[in-house]
């Protein structure tokens, strides 16, 4: 496993003005760098997840994969607001001596793509070969091409380049459940006594939109488990919930999930399809065909509209969060991009769709 590592910057400014203090960076290397320091591939987590990207995407690491460490220096930095090193809720604020909790702010996706890029600029990396991230991850991936102009290449999965109403939705229905915990105190509650009873159930929502009406079927039907005396997908939820809240805080929860909501890659930038077609960079865009969350619709949109962008598809039943679990699926796609890619004619979309 990568070694955990903390970079501290003495100040950092967000979007809306809030100023951050002694910001903790958690992040993990894999690979060598060059001689040219240009042979950087950044990878982006989703909500939930942290710097180890080799844990949660370990079919993606090998020799001639995606993230080859023979060939790439593979970075990963924990987004702020989270709890696994960065600076969050669950951080000490310098100026009160006591934990941000409730008080920390709501930050952006931009903010993300900003203090990560000061990160490489501070550990003597300019230039960036990749950026790869999957829903949220594919959110902040997305972004840096607009962020960084040097960035030569972008692999968005299962993302779009504006959060939906659909999603913000979810969200909000999720955000309200830890809300409505006896716990809550307006996001101060205390460590003996977190609303764990609304983060499971926040999670228990946030698991059926990341899979479909059909894999529940398929895996789960009317089946009953007699020791509970309940349907087998009630204790497959109930039990998704009870591993979030033994391995994440409600704050966090909170946070990265209104991070997303502000992102819109046109936002403030202009017309959507105009800044999406100034994105200049080559962009692998994957979508899931069974995907509820991100639907297919929303990727084809990047696609059509990024110049340099080619579309793949992986056809799975398992939802969203086919992203995991059809990884070896996803990871012969990109690495077929890789090492057949070629700048397209603006405007000219190659789309394939090719079965498992």
């Amino acid at each position: 496993m990568s070694e955990l590592k903390i970079h501290t910057l003495e100040s950092f400014e967000l979007e809306d003005g809030t100023i951050l203090k002694d910001v903790d960076l958690a992040y993990r290397t894999w690979g060598t760098l060059n001689a040219a320091r240009s042979n950087v591939v950044v990878a982006c987590h989703s909500l939930t997840g942290d710097s180890n990207v080799e844990n949660w995407w370990a079919p993606l690491f090998g020799l001639g994969r995606t993230l080859d460490t023979n060939k790439y220096f593979i970075v990963c930095v924990n987004l702020l607001g989270s709890c696994y090193g960065s600076t969050g809720p669950t951080t000490i604020d310098p100026d009160t001596g006591s934990t941000y909790s409730g008080a920390f702010p709501v930050t952006t996706v931009r903010d993300n793509v900003r203090i990560q890029r000061r990160l490489l600029d501070e550990i003597g990396i300019d230039g960036v070969e990749a950026t790869i991230g999957s829903s949220l991850g594919g959110m902040i991936a997305l972004e840096w091409a607009l962020i960084d102009p040097k960035l030569r290449r972008v692999i968005a999965i299962a993302t779009s380049g504006r959060h939906s109403a659909w999603c913000i939705g979810w969200s909000e229905a999720q955000r309200q459940a830890i809300y409505a915990d006896p716990n809550w105190n307006d996001g101060f509650y205390s460590a003996a006594s977190p609303p764990d009873g609304g983060l499971a159930a926040a999670r228990m929502m946030a698991m059926l939109s990341y899979r479909n009406p059909t894999s529940f079927r398929d895996r789960f039907a009317r089946d009953i488990v007699p020791a509970e005396d309940s349907f087998s997908v009630e204790t497959y939820l109930r039990y998704q919930g009870k591993k979030l809240i033994d391995r994440f805080d409600a704050n966090s929860y909170v946070r990265l999930s209104q991070m997303s909501n502000s992102h819109d890659v046109s936002r403030g930038r202009g017309e959507y399809e105009k800044v999406l077609a100034s994105i200049e960079q080559e962009v692998l865009v994957v979508g899931i065909d069974s995907d509820v969350l991100f639907p297919l619709n929303e990727q084809e949109e990047l696609a059509e509209h990024i110049p340099n962008a080619v579309l793949e598809v992986v056809h799975s039943s398992h939802g969203h969060d086919a992203f995991l679990l059809e990884a070896d699926t996803l990871n012969r796609k990109i690495t077929r991009w890789l090492v057949g890619k070629t700048i397209q004619h603006p405007k000219h979309v190659r789309v394939h769709r090719h079965a498992h």
